[in-house]
C-alpha cells in the first residue's frame, strides 16, 4: 500500500505556524514511507478565501520546501484540487447517502443520521478514543448540506479523504472530536477509513494558544526577518516531535529519515521564538563562508550598504554575533561604509578616561607609517608598541580603539576590523573621535 497524506488548508489568511506544523508532519511521514504527499485547497468559504491568502499558502511551503506530489499547479489522478471546483463529485456522493436514507431534511437543511451506538476510534498519537451516539441529546444528527445547497466541512473532508485514497491524516489535536463523526460517515459510504494521527496544539510560553497575531505565528514573517528555510523546518518539527536522542539541529533531509508518529509526543508544544532563532544560528554556523555572503547580500543590499571589494571578509567577521540574516546590515554596516552613527553613550565613556586620547592620538600618528597590517596577531603586535611606549597595558587602548573604528562598545575582533579597515581608514577615524573628545 503506498502511503498517501494531504494538507488542506482554507485560504482565509497568511500561512499559520500551526499549519505549516501540520503541512510537515505529512510531508515528512510521506516522504519517509516513500508515499505521495497532497496540497488540496478547502476554499468553499467564497466570502473568506482570497486570492492573496491561497498564494501565501503555496509561497509560504514553496519558501519551507514542502513540494507536494498531486495539487495545485501539478495536477494528479484526483483533481480537482480545490473544493471549489468539485461540487459535482460532492453532490454524486451524497446521493449514495440519500439512497441509503441515511440523511434526511430539517427546515432546508439535511441532516446525516447518525448510527447510535458508541464508536471507538484508535489514534496514532492520542491512543483509543470513543465518542457514544447513543444519547441524542449529547450528540445530535449532524447538517451535511446547508439550505442553499452548500456542503459542510465533515461532509468534504470525508468525501475528498476516500476519492483521494488517503492513508494516514495527520492533523491538530483540536480535530480529534470531529473523527468519530468522519468515522460514521466513512462507514455510511462503505469506505475504508484512514489511519487518524492527531498531533499536539502549539501554545505560547504561557501555555495559551498561540494566535494569529502572536510573534512568529507567520510563516511569510520568517524570510523577511532573515530566517533560513531549512531552520525553521528544523524548529517546528521539534514542535511536538522528538528524535529520542540529545540531538536538535538536523537537516530537512535528516528529519524526512527519521520521522516517525510513534515519536511525536501527546502534550501541546511550547512555541519559543528565542529557540526558533537560536536554531537558526546553528544553521547559519553550518554555510561557509561563501553561502554566508551569498545568503547575507540581499539584506546587505536592502540596507542601502555598499557591496564590493572585501565585503564578503566583513560579513564573515560578523557572523557569530547575528541570530538571523535580517541583523547582519547592522552589524557590518560601519565595515562597508564610513558614514555610520555613534553610540553617544560609548563616545562618553571614552572621553572619561583621561589617557584615551594621548593613547588614541599616538596609534592615529603611528599607522600610516607602518606595512599594511595582515593579520590579528599583526594588529596586536602594533596595539602593544602603543601600549609599551606610554607605559601602559595594551588594554588600556582597546575599548578606546574599537569606539574609534566602529563607534559601539561591542563588536566583531578588533584585530580583525583593523585588517579590513587598512591603516589610513583606521587613522581617519581615530583622528575623528579624537575631534569629539
Amino acid at each position: 500500500m503506498t502511503v498517501r497524506t494531504r494538507f488542506a488548508p482554507s485560504p482565509t489568511g497568511y500561512l499559520h505556524v500551526g499549519g505549516a506544523r501540520t503541512a510537515l508532519f505529512n510531508w515528512l511521514f510521506a516522504r519517509r514511507m516513500g508515499g505521495v504527499f497532497i496540497l488540496r485547497v478547502e476554499d468553499t468559504d467564497e466570502a473568506r478565501n482570497t486570492d492573496e491568502a491561497r498564494q501565501a499558502i503555496f509561497d509560504g511551503l514553496g519558501w519551507l520546501g514542502m513540494d507536494w506530489d498531486e495539487g495545485p499547479g501539478k495536477g494528479g489522478p484526483c483533481g480537482p484540487y480545490f473544493q471549489s471546483e468539485r461540487k459535482a463529485i460532492y453532490d454524486a456522493w451524497f446521493e449514495k447517502l440519500r439512497a441509503a436514507d441515511r440523511v434526511y431534511q430539517d427546515g432546508g437543511a439535511w441532516r446525516f443520521r447518525f448510527d447510535r451506538k458508541p464508536v471507538t476510534m484508535n489514534d496514532l498519537v492520542c491512543g483509543e478514543v470513543t465518542i457514544d451516539y447513543r444519547d441524542e441529546s449529547n450528540t445530535p444528527d449532524m447538517v451535511v448540506r446547508r439550505s442553499d445547497g452548500s456542503y459542510v466541512f465533515h461532509f468534504v473532508n470525508v468525501v475528498d479523504d476516500l476519492e483521494m485514497g488517503i492513508t494516514h491524516v495527520i492533523r491538530g489535536e483540536d480535530h480529534l472530536m470531529n473523527t468519530p463523526k468522519h468515522l460514521q460517515l466513512i462507514e455510511a459510504f462503505g469506505g475504508t477509513a484512514p489511519q487518524y494521527a492527531h498531533i499536539p496544539l502549539i501554545l505560547n510560553q504561557d501555555g495559551s494558544k498561540m494566535s494569529k497575531r502572536d510573534e512568529g505565528a507567520a510563516v511569510g514573517d520568517y524570510p523577511r526577518q532573515g530566517f533560513l528555510p531549512e531552520a525553521v523546518v528544523n524548529f517546528i518539527a521539534l514542535l511536538g516531535w522528538s528524535s529520542k536522542t540529545d540531538e536538535e539541529i538536523f537537516t530537512t533531509a535528516e528529519l524526512a529519515d527519521r520521522f516517525s508518529l510513534e515519536a511525536v509526543n501527546r502534550a501541546p508544544a511550547r512555541f519559543d521564538i528565542e529557540k526558533c532563532r537560536w536554531v537558526n544560528q546553528q544553521h547559519l554556523a553550518r554555510l561557509d563562508a561563501a553561502g554566508f555572503a551569498a545568503k547575507a547580500e540581499e539584506f546587505v543590499r536592502g540596507a542601502g550598504l555598499p557591496v564590493g571589494g572585501d565585503w564578503p571578509a566583513a560579513v564573515a567577521l560578523v557572523r557569530d554575533r547575528v541570530r538571523l540574516l535580517g541583523e547582519v546590515p547592522g552589524e557590518v554596516g560601519f565595515l562597508l561604509t564610513d558614514r555610520y552613527a555613534d553610540d553617544p553613550e560609548a563616545v562618553a565613556k571614552v572621553a572619561g578616561n583621561p589617557a584615551a586620547t594621548g593613547l588614541l592620538e599616538n596609534l592615529a600618528s603611528t599607522l600610516p607609517g607602518l606595512p599594511a597590517i595582515a593579520d590579528a596577531e599583526a594588529a596586536k603586535a602594533v596595539l602593544k608598541q602603543i601600549a609599551d611606549a606610554a607605559g601602559v597595558k595594551p588594554g588600556a587602548l582597546m575599548f578606546p580603539l574599537r569606539v574609534a573604528l566602529s563607534g559601539r562598545a561591542h563588536g566583531p575582533d578588533l584585530g580583525g576590523m583593523m585588517v579590513l579597515l587598512g591603516n589610513a581608514r583606521c587613522a581617519e577615524r581615530i583622528n575623528r573621535l579624537v575631534a569629539k573628545l
